[in-house]
């Protein structure tokens, strides 16, 4: 007699959702050759020798007869890029491999492009699992990639990021002051000032000051903007562009006014622009190098979302071009 169990199925549920998990997408052919693929977080490691991994197929699954009769299939652990072909492969009644870059691996199995890892695997065992079948295959052959995974945690889509011993910006003792080195607002303003003077040195370069090339940038964005609309997309700066300024610009030769006050930029100005952000850009990849691209990727997520939680309503350059 089963023993009586006092939890309810939903906590069970919640339980197994706080452990993180990788994200795979699996691949076969069925017994006419036809591709099949499902998403599963369901995937683990058995052994190292041999190399044995493991997943699990609900018996519900429409897939389920076409792994059960496959001799290999294929382990695909998808990148943090990849939440799209994860979505696309957990559904049904569509052809998941429409439009998908697909490569041919052992037996003809087809394989996905990307990934952060993939193994090609031969059925070794096949096992009763309550309301899953658990499918053990044998890594026949594996490639992957530095590409960051992608993860799945308490039913959504997380970043993984690797954990170092807490960090200390100073040895000196912090003592009992409000503001420290852990002060958010602090250390966004540090950052943030830190790698805009490095900006700064080339924007200065051109002979040009902060809201110049603001404006520039902006209007690199989308052309033809009037004074309102292009400080609008800096006002969260502080700083505002003035008629005298936008004038200034185009006696450079840099813009040129249009009716009803729009602004645009020359090729010169474009050509000048493109150069600002160039550098800028290569900054970027300097930085982004240094941390990793673990902790690239978590750090854009997480700053995109306290951009979204402090946000006062200020619009972003590229709105209005994506409308357009």
């Amino acid at each position: 007699m089963a023993q009586q169990r006092d939890f309810d199925p939903r906590e069970f549920r919640g339980a197994i959702g706080a452990f993180p998990t990788g994200v795979t997408v699996i691949t076969t052919r069925d017994g006419d050759g036809a591709r099949v693929g499902i998403t599963a977080n369901s995937f683990n490691s058995v052994s190292l020798d041999p190399p044995m991994v493991l997943f699990g197929l609900a018996r519900s699954a429409r897939s389920l007869s076409a792994f059960n009769q496959a001799e290999h299939w294929a382990v695909h652990i998808l990148s943090a890029g990849q939440e799209a072909l994860s979505n696309r492969f957990a559904k049904s009644g569509v052809d998941k491999f429409a439009g998908v870059e697909i490569e041919e691996g052992i037996a003809g199995l087809p394989l996905l492009a990307g990934c952060s890892a993939r193994m090609q695997c031969r059925t070794a065992f096949r096992y009763e699992g309550g309301d899953h079948i658990i499918f053990v295959g044998e890594v026949l052959a594996l490639d992957r990639s530095e590409a960051t995974p992608l993860v799945f945690h308490a039913g959504k889509y997380a970043l993984a990021t690797r954990k170092s011993a807490s960090l200390s910006l100073s040895q000196a003792a912090t003592g009992e002051a409000g503001f420290d080195e852990n002060f958010l607002g602090y250390l966004l303003a540090r950052a943030h000032f830190q790698f805009y003077e490095r900006v700064r040195e080339n924007v200065v370069r051109h002979s040009l000051d902060d809201v110049e090339y603001f404006v520039l940038s902006v209007l690199s964005v989308q052309d033809g903007r009037d004074l309102a609309r292009i400080n609008a997309h800096f006002a969260y700066t502080g700083q505002a562009a003035t008629p005298e300024l936008l004038a200034g610009l185009c006696r450079r030769g840099l813009l040129r006014g249009g009716d009803g006050a729009l602004h645009y930029l020359t090729p010169e100005g474009r050509q000048l622009t493109l150069e600002l952000i160039a550098g800028a850009k290569a900054l970027e990849a300097e930085v982004l190098g240094k941390l990793g691209e673990w902790d690239a990727a978590s750090l854009r997520n997480l700053v995109k979302q306290l951009v979204l939680h402090t946000n006062l309503g200020h619009p972003h350059p590229w709105d209005e071009a994506a409308a357009a």
